[in-house]
């Protein structure tokens, strides 16, 4: 469904309802309770690289700062895939930006692949 001529952004947020349970309404603010970044475009990309990066090794877990103890390429070709993917199906609607963050984040992450590849034999 699209959202044609609307800047508004998407998403939800939890609020009670007068029993105190959550509810859930569909509008976001620019950043949640917890001070995660906002949902967009470049953020999503960012996420999977930084997933496609910590599958290959070359960056520690998130919230302890340790690296795997073995590179899954598997996991990790799977991500820069759904990346292709995603690309595939938005050209023609990113702005420049989002473009270029998208292609470069690609490209780095295919010479991380083949070099962890390399490393592996």
């Amino acid at each position: 469904m699209a959202n044609e001529g609307s800047s508004e952004e998407r998403g939800f947020t939890i609020v009670e309802d007068a029993d105190g349970a959550d509810a859930t309404e569909g509008a976001t603010g620019s950043q949640d309770s917890e001070g995660l970044p906002p949902v967009d475009f470049a953020t999503f990309c960012l996420s999977l690289g930084t997933s496609a990066l910590y599958h290959l090794g070359v960056i520690g877990d998130p919230e302890t700062g340790k690296p795997v103890a073995q590179p899954n390429r598997d996991a990790a070709r799977h991500t820069i895939d759904t990346l292709e993917m995603l690309r595939d199906k938005t050209e023609g609607n990113l702005d420049e930006e989002e473009t270029k963050l998208l292609n470069g984040l690609l490209y780095e992450l295919r010479m991380r692949y083949v070099e962890v590849g390399k490393a592996e034999h």
